[in-house]
């Protein structure tokens, strides 16, 4: 009886690590902001007798971006991060950045666009400019056929892509004056 029941124990143990492991970036991440996951804390291999060191979550929103309601774009992570009024991360998601980038500081939606054609020739939707550097803006979209190749290094283009799915959220959630928080 002991032995079924550690098999059944062990059976739903690992068809709950498939469910995670599959489950989208965003749902993810949101239940992790939410503290429905497991904590994303555990501790380290480390030197018998020292203190563990916690894991630092890749999906976590970077220290020092800011606060109230506002798009953090973290350059070395690739990712950005919505985040409402009260500091809660409502999604994130992974980002090809542009050849241009922006400094670390905070920035404001300037202008949007609905469909363009990209500064690299790419049909895109849901184009949100934040800012301009040496002469190229720079702003969020997702390419209408949904890629996310990086761009030609040779060329000066200021196109951070995203999916369309979080091209569509980014949309309704940074208007024209929205915060926009770029992190090294």
């Amino acid at each position: 009886m002991a032995g079924l029941t550690a098999a059944a124990l062990a059976a739903v143990g690992f068809l709950a690590y498939q469910a995670s492991a599959t489950a989208p970036a965003d749902l993810r991440s949101a239940a992790k902001a939410t503290g429905s996951a497991s904590p994303s804390a555990s501790p380290a291999a480390s030197a018998p007798g020292a203190p563990a060191e916690p894991v630092k979550d890749p999906l976590a929103l970077p220290p020092q971006s800011g606060s109230g309601e506002r798009v953090v774009y973290a350059l070395a992570d690739r990712r950005v991060w919505l985040v409402d009024e009260s500091g809660k991360v409502t999604r994130t998601f992974p980002v090809t950045p542009s050849t241009v980038s922006p400094a670390p500081g905070t920035y404001a939606v300037t202008s949007r666009s609905g469909v363009v054609r990209g500064s690299d020739g790419v049909q895109v939707e849901h184009v949100v400019r934040f800012a301009t550097v040496d002469g190229v803006t720079v702003g969020f979209s997702a390419a209408v056929d949904g890629s996310m190749s990086s761009p030609d290094p040779s060329r000066r283009t200021g196109g951070v892509r995203m999916a369309r799915a979080d091209g569509d959220a980014l949309w309704t959630f940074a208007t024209v004056n929205a915060k926009v928080v770029v992190v090294p």
